[in-house]
C-alpha cells in the first residue's frame, strides 16, 4: 500500500520529522521559510505533490481562498499548536477538510514562561544583564517582588489555572477573569471577577492568556489600562491581537505600566519598532512551547491525529472541525 503523502510546512523537531518521513511520503521545509509562505503558495505545494494531509503552524495563514486552492487529495490540516485562528475553519469544513489541534500537551511550559516573563519584568532582568554586557556594574537596578502581590490570570483555562498551580508558593493572592465562573475544585482558591474594572483595579500583575477572537482583539486598550494600578505589570503569552500596542507603549512610556513581558505579537514576527526602544519591556519571539520536551510533544499529538485520518481512517481525538 502507497503512503499518503504529507506537506510538514515548518522546520520541525528531529524526532517529528522522523516519525513523519517513517510513516509518510513527507514533503519537509528544510528550514523556517513558512513565515515568508503566502496561501496560494502553501496551495500550490500541496497541489505540486498531491499532499494527503498538510502539518502546519501558526505562522502559516490558510485562509480561504487557500483553503478553497488545495487539492481535493487533502483530508486533514493538523497545526503544530492549540490555537486555530491561522486556519479559517469554515472554508475547511465546507471543502470537508479536517481541522486538528493539539490541546493539554503545552500548558504547564506557557504557564513556566509567563512566570519567568513576570520574574524577568519585576525583577529588571532584561535590563540587568544588558548592563554586564556593556561593561557596566550597576547594583542600583532594583525591581518589585512577587511575594504578597495579587496576580490577576486573565483567561482561566488550562493554561491559566497551571499558572495558578504553579505561583500559589510565592506566595501570591490569585485573581482571575473569565466569560464564567470556574468551578471550586478549579479555582482553589482563586478569586473570580465577573467585571473588567474590578479585576483591573485589584491587582499587581496580568498575566494574559486569550485567544484571538472576535471580542478579544485589543481587550488591553487605554481605558482599560487606565483602570490598572499605576505600577502594575502586563505580561502576554497568548495572543499578540489582545493588546493595544499603541495604547501599551503610552503607558510603559508614562510609567503608568511599570513592565511589560510579551512572548506574542499583533502581526508576528513583525513587532512595533517602539517596543525595541524601551528599556522596561521583556520581548520574546513565540517561544512559549519552546522546551524539546514540549515541542515533541506537540509534534506527535499532530501526527496522532494525522495518523488517525489518513492511516486508521478513524475520528481523529482532536478534531476542531
Amino acid at each position: 500500500m502507497t503512503k499518503p503523502v504529507l506537506f510538514v510546512t515548518h522546520k520541525l523537531p528531529q524526532a517529528v520529522e522522523s516519525r513523519a518521513s517513517r510513516d509518510y511520503i513527507t514533503r519537509l521545509t528544510p528550514d523556517n521559510t513558512s513565515w515568508a509562505t503566502n496561501g496560494a503558495e502553501t496551495a500550490r505545494l500541496a497541489s505540486e505533490i498531491g499532499a494527503a494531509g498538510i502539518l502546519c503552524v501558526p505562522g502559516d495563514r490558510l485562509d480561504s481562498a487557500c483553503i478553497n486552492a488545495l487539492p481535493p487529495s487533502v483530508k486533514i490540516i493538523a497545526t503544530f499548536s492549540v490555537g486555530f485562528d491561522h486556519i479559517d475553519i469554515v472554508a475547511a469544513k465546507a471543502r470537508g477538510i479536517v481541522v486538528t489541534n493539539t490541546p493539554g500537551v503545552l500548558s504547564f511550559a506557557v504557564a513556566e514562561c509567563a512566570l519567568m516573563l513576570m520574574l524577568t519584568a519585576a525583577r529588571r532582568t532584561g535590563e540587568a544583564d544588558r548592563s554586564v554586557r556593556a561593561g557596566k556594574w550597576s547594583t542600583q537596578i532594583a525591581g518589585v517582588t512577587l511575594e504578597n502581590k495579587k496576580l490577576g490570570i486573565l483567561g482561566f483555562g488550562r493554561i491559566g489555572q497551571k499558572l495558578a498551580s504553579i505561583v500559589r508558593g510565592f506566595p501570591m493572592e490569585i485573581h482571575y477573569r473569565n466569560p464564567e465562573r470556574v468551578p471550586s475544585e478549579l479555582e482553589q482558591g482563586a478569586i473570580y471577577h465577573d467585571n473588567d474594572a474590578a479585576f483591573l483595579q485589584t491587582i499587581d500583575f496580568l498575566s494574559m492568556h486569550l485567544p484571538d477572537m472576535e471580542g478579544t482583539r485589543k481587550w488591553l486598550n487605554a481605558a482599560r489600562l487606565d483602570m490598572m494600578k499605576r505600577g502594575a505589570i502586563v505580561v502576554n503569552t497568548g495572543r499578540g491581537s489582545a493588546v493595544d500596542d499603541t495604547a501599551l507603549i503610552a503607558a510603559l512610556k508614562s510609567g503608568h505600566i511599570r513592565a511589560a513581558g510579551l512572548d506574542v505579537f499583533d502581526g508576528e514576527p513583525k513587532v512595533n519598532p517602539a517596543y525595541l526602544t524601551l528599556e522596561n519591556v521583556t520581548l520574546l519571539p513565540h517561544i512559549g512551547s519552546a522546551t524539546i520536551e514540549t515541542r515533541d510533544a506537540i509534534g506527535y499529538k499532530a501526527l496522532d491525529n494525522i495518523d488517525a485520518v489518513l492511516l486508521k481512517r478513524t475520528a481523529p481525538p482532536d478534531r476542531v472541525v
